[in-house]
């Protein structure tokens, strides 16, 4: 919920998110699930820790 309440709140001010799907929970996998792909699906972009670190090593050359 914490996660979830903070990014609503960038959301409305006009950051650009990022959410790592795999480093973040839920009280349940249920939970966890739902909040993934029903609101931060809609506010930013939801990628795994590989994705992002296989990103910013794109962007950085430091592997």
């Amino acid at each position: 919920m914490g996660v979830e309440s903070t990014a609503r709140d960038a959301y409305e001010r006009g950051y650009e998110q990022v959410f790592v799907e795999d480093a973040m929970a839920a009280r349940s996998p249920d939970e966890h699930a739902h909040t993934v792909r029903t609101v931060f699906a809609r506010i930013g972009r939801v990628r795994s820790t590989a994705e992002v670190l296989a990103a910013l090593e794109a962007a950085t050359g430091v592997a």
